[in-house]
């Protein structure tokens, strides 16, 4: 244990930013464009964020949706001429991230740590904002920053994605990410009408909360798990091959090099030249290794999952106990 903690405290840690200030405008763009896109085709809706750092902090003040995959608009010249415009109109115009959509908190893939990593390495202080559609429909609002760590980063800088290479750097599917905590902020107005909105929202509308069917998120969660353990099962099967084969290989190495000394020591004996180990070398091409990204980001999916069915299990359990001590409670007056 003392072991693993020093090896702990020895790993690289990212302080640029303490925590991110999002404006409550921004947040409810994210979350507008979010949910159209999950009704209309099931699409990840994707934007980008502006907005400036001041000492530790990144606040969001604005931001704006991506186009939808489309030829004949360039990306990267429609998001210039996005902040140009909005330079144009007094509007904090620096880009300072980017967000998108997830389902069930599964975020985690190789194209959003792409993405990340080219963000993260030309804006230093950017980071993703991940916002969870369905767990907000549920009246739990989801809305967390992630920045990639420095290990994460060197990984991606090599480009080896070798079980040595990520061994060496220390990389885990627990320290691609770092949380970094958000924070909505709302003018003294905006507070002031939230406050009257609340007075106005029947009681009754909140009741759909305390739903007690389980069934449906559960079965939906342990079909995901079971479709991210069967591709994980999948590629610890193609490493074991691997392993398997390389073992194979040395083994018959060690054989033919045995044998060429036996040759040499026969050719030395007759006064002839011995043939250099070199040429038996060649015979044995090294064998790729697969790499162990995917394995990782799948085992990080996988596990994703399971906090989630903890969390929902544990929250379930309260509404049945909270359910059944109001029951109780009934019964007793009768």
């Amino acid at each position: 244990m003392a072991s693993r903690g020093n090896r702990a405290r020895s790993q690289p840690i990212d302080n640029t930013i303490s925590y991110v200030q999002c404006d409550g405008l921004a947040a409810m763009k994210m979350v507008k464009h979010c949910h159209e896109e999950s009704l209309n085709n099931m699409e990840v809706a994707q934007g980008a964020l502006l907005g400036l750092v001041v000492d530790d902090r990144l606040e969001i003040t604005n931001c704006f949706p991506f186009p939808k995959s489309d030829e004949t608009i360039d990306e990267e010249e429609y998001q210039l001429n996005m902040m140009r415009r909005l330079r144009h109109v007094n509007v904090d115009h620096f880009h300072v991230g980017w967000y998108q959509s997830a389902d069930v908190g599964n975020f985690l893939s190789s194209t959003l740590l792409e993405s990340q990593y080219h963000y993260q390495t030309s804006i230093e202080e950017s980071v993703v904002v991940i916002y969870d559609t369905q767990k907000s429909a549920r009246g739990f609002l989801t809305l967390k920053a992630y920045r990639l760590t420095p290990q994460a980063i060197a990984m991606y800088k090599e480009r080896d994605f070798t079980p040595e290479a990520l061994r060496n750097l220390k990389v885990g599917y627990e320290n691609l990410f770092i949380e970094i905590p958000i924070v909505i902020k709302n003018s003294a107005l905006c507070n002031i009408m939230m406050s009257e909105l609340t007075e106005m929202v029947p009681e009754e509308e909140g009741t759909h909360f305390l739903d007690l069917g389980t069934a449906s998120v559960l079965e939906n969660h342990l079909r995901c798990m079971m479709d991210r353990v069967d591709e994980l099962n999948h590629e610890a099967t193609k490493f074991n091959k691997y392993q398997q084969a390389a073992i194979r290989q040395e083994q018959e190495k060690h054989r033919m090099l045995a044998k060429h000394a036996q040759d040499n020591a026969a050719r030395v004996a007759k006064g002839e030249q011995a043939v250099a180990e070199e040429e038996v070398n060649k015979l044995f091409r090294p064998i790729p290794v697969p790499t162990r990204l995917n394995p990782m980001i799948v085992s990080g999916q996988i596990n994703t999952y399971a906090q989630h069915i903890s969390q929902f299990c544990s929250q379930s359990l309260a509404k049945l106990y909270m359910t059944q001590a109001l029951q109780n409670a009934k019964d007793n007056k009768q």
